[in-house]
This record gives C-alpha cells, sequence and structure tokens, in this order.
C-alpha cells in the first residue's frame, strides 16, 4: 500500500500529534452532540478513551498497513462492555464520524509534506474499517444480549408455570421491559416443530400488533405466554393464536400481577390436559369454560370453584333454587316434567331458572351450561355429604 520508511516524518508527526487530536475530537463533540454533553462524567471518560484508542490504532495501522488488525479490540477494548448499553449504535456511529472529520481536517498540518493524498487514502480506508468493526461490536453485544435475555425470560417462564414466581422473577421481568401491566393471564397450547427462536419471535410480532407485553417460551412441547394489557383473555388468545401447533389452546382466567399469574397457568395447564373429554371445545378455550372436564379429570381448584361459584351462591339463594334446578335436569330439561314434579307452575319453574342464571352466570336451558351446573351440584352435594359425616 505505501512504503512506511518514505512516510517516516508523517507517522512522526501523526504520533506526536495524537494527544491533540483527541482532545479536539472530544471538543467538537461537546460542542455539536448533545447526547455527549448529557451524560454522566464516567461514560464520557470512556468515550474520550475510545476517541483516543481509535486515533492510535490509525497510527499503528498506518505503520503496518498490510498486516492484519484486530480494529474492535484495539479501539473497543478499551471501553466496559457496559457501554454498549449506554451508547446507542447511532451514537457510537455519530462519535466514530466526528474523530475521523477531526483527523480529517488536520490531514494537511500532520502529513509530511507531499504524504498528504497518501494520510487522506490511508484515512478513507481505515474509517471503512472502522465501520465494520463498530457494526461487529454492537452486533456481538446484541447477540450476547439476546441469548440472555432469552434465558432470563424462560426462567421468568419456568418459573411462574411452576408456582415459584417470587419477587426475584418479577425483577427479572423488570428487567425483560416487563412493566407490570394491571390485567395478566397465560396462554397455553402446543408447540410447533423447528427453531423455538422462530416461534417466540411470531409471539413477540403478534402481541405488538395487538398492543400486549408478552413473556414467552418455550418449555418441551408447550408454548407458554404470559401475557398482559387485556382483561379479556379469549381476545388475547384469539391475537397470539398463530404461532401454535394444531391442538386445543387454552386461556387462563385473568388475574392482577405477575405473582397471581401462577394461578392463571395453573387453571391453562389442568384445561390443556382436560381438554380432550370436550371434542367440541372452540379454540382458543377459556380454562373456566373447562371447569367441569377439569373438575373430573381431577382438578382441585376447578373442583373448589365450581362450589363457590355455583353451588354455595345457589344454596344461599334460598333452597328453592337448588331443587329446581336439580328437578330441571334430572326431567331433562322440560318445564312441563320439572313443574309437574314440584307441583309449582311452569311459569314459576322459568323465573327460578332465570333466577339461577343471573345467580351463576350458568343458563341451565343451554346444554353445555347445564352439563357445568349438573357437575356443580353432584360435587357441592359430595362436600355437603362429606361435612355432614
Amino acid at each position: 500500500m505505501h512504503d512506511v520508511h518514505a512516510h517516516s516524518a508523517t507517522l512522526k508527526r501523526l504520533e506526536k500529534s495524537a494527544g491533540s487530536l483527541a482532545a479536539q475530537a472530544i471538543a467538537r463533540m461537546d460542542e455539536t452532540l448533545p447526547w455527549y454533553r448529557a451524560m454522566p462524567p464516567e461514560n464520557r471518560s470512556w468515550i474520550g478513551l475510545v476517541a483516543q484508542a481509535g486515533i492510535a490504532a490509525f497510527t499503528e495501522w498506518f505503520r503496518h498497513p498490510d498486516a492484519p488488525q484486530a480494529i474492535s479490540t484495539d479501539v473497543f477494548g478499551t471501553a466496559p462492555r457496559e457501554l454498549t448499553r449506554a451508547i446507542t449504535l447511532r451514537q457510537t456511529v455519530e462519535m466514530v464520524r466526528t474523530t475521523i472529520e477531526v483527523m480529517e481536517s488536520a490531514i494537511d498540518e500532520v502529513a509530511a509534506p507531499g504524504d498528504e493524498s497518501v494520510l487522506r487514502e490511508a484515512l478513507l480506508v481505515y474509517a471503512r474499517e472502522i465501520a465494520f468493526a463498530t457494526a461487529q461490536v454492537y452486533a456481538q453485544a446484541a447477540e450476547a444480549r439476546g441469548a440472555w435475555d432469552a434465558r432470563l425470560e424462560s426462567l421468568v417462564v419456568n418459573a411462574v408455570l411452576s408456582g415459584e414466581a417470587d419477587e426475584g422473577a418479577v425483577s427479572r421481568a423488570a428487567a425483560l421491559g416487563w412493566n407490570s401491566p394491571e390485567h395478566v393471564c397465560v396462554v397455553l397450547g402446543t408447540a410447533p416443530d423447528g427453531d423455538s427462536e422462530l416461534t417466540v419471535e411470531a409471539i413477540r410480532r403478534a402481541a405488538r400488533h395487538a398492543k400486549l407485553q408478552v413473556l414467552t417460551g418455550v418449555l418441551g412441547d408447550r408454548l407458554v405466554v404470559i401475557a398482559g394489557g387485556s382483561d379479556n383473555p379469549i381476545a388475547v388468545a384469539k391475537s397470539l393464536i398463530g404461532p401454535y401447533a394444531a391442538g386445543p389452546v387454552v386461556a387462563g382466567p385473568v388475574v392482577p400481577d405477575l405473582l397471581a399469574a401462577t394461578r392463571s397457568a395453573q387453571a391453562a395447564a389442568a384445561g390443556l390436559k382436560a381438554c380432550s373429554a370436550w371434542q367440541d371445545a372452540p379454540r382458543p378455550v377459556l380454562a373456566d369454560d373447562l371447569l367441569p372436564e377439569r373438575a373430573i379429570a381431577g382438578d382441585p381448584s376447578a373442583r373448589e370453584q365450581l362450589v363457590e361459584e355455583i353451588y354455595r351462591p345457589l344454596e344461599e339463594a334460598g333452597s328453592a333454587l337448588l331443587e329446581t334446578l336439580s328437578v330441571y335436569l334430572e326431567q331433562a330439561s322440560s318445564l312441563e316434567g320439572a313443574a309437574r314434579m314440584l307441583f309449582v307452575h311452569p311459569n314459576t319453574v322459568r323465573y327460578r331458572l332465570r333466577r339461577v342464571t343471573d345467580v351463576t352466570g350458568w343458563s341451565p336451558s343451554d346444554v353445555r351450561s347445564a352439563f357445568t351446573l349438573r357437575i356443580a351440584l353432584i360435587l357441592g352435594r359430595l362436600v355437603d355429604g362429606d361435612l355432614q359425616l
């Protein structure tokens, strides 16, 4: 490229002026870059060291132009890894550009007579190399951060699923950008075959489109999404359903925060396990819509929920509602049949059944709701029978 001996005078002048060039670069940054002025002193000093290292690396590169140079190590190795978090890629490009411009403006002073074009050409090539080095440093930092974030996210998701979520999990989630939304639910389904990272990225895209916060991961054959920002779990599940493999997708109930998300996750997991018993279940389906199947499959929380949310309110509303509902269900949902058994007018039965709907939220005239009510009655009687024993 060039004869080092022929340009030794330029090299000496370059070495001698390195300090003043770095000082000029720092002064120019202070003058033209608002973000640099706003930085804490520690970060500004690291940037100063990077600028000095860049000029020193150019001097060394000019001395041995044909030797392979690890520019990124020479220049950015002086700064701590945290600097890539504190300074964006755009800011680093502006810093490098400012330093190169200062060096370029000093070429006529630094270069020995006749060496101006050689030094200018060398600086041009070096600027290209430093641009590639900058991109590499940030790409490596992003890659390392991405791998670390994925591990962190997996820990949080696993803690929620296993019931071990604590304040540590909340702080780890915060480090991932989770800003404690008010409404949280967990959506579970089967993970597709292939690269789990692509699946996770597809969930993130869907979440951004739906304006949801998510923590997600593939655990075994299950795709788990903890979603925040909506009080409608079925709408959440519908907006995120694309990346799931074929098969049931179950949305747990909405809970107030990440610490309570275990309850949503356990309901969704129990629903996923029991979903095969309801072959016509919608996709996605709410875990609460699978309460009877979950109860039959042995889920204690589903049994408790059916007793506490259906049987007990009916019991408290008066014996007439429980008796009417029981007879109506036994009479194959016939108003006339129930009225005959109860010795009341069919309109009385109709009124009481409407009251059952008001009290429980489940309509006895709907086949699916009637099944849920029947299971709730059975479980309530079993509990009361145990208590009497």
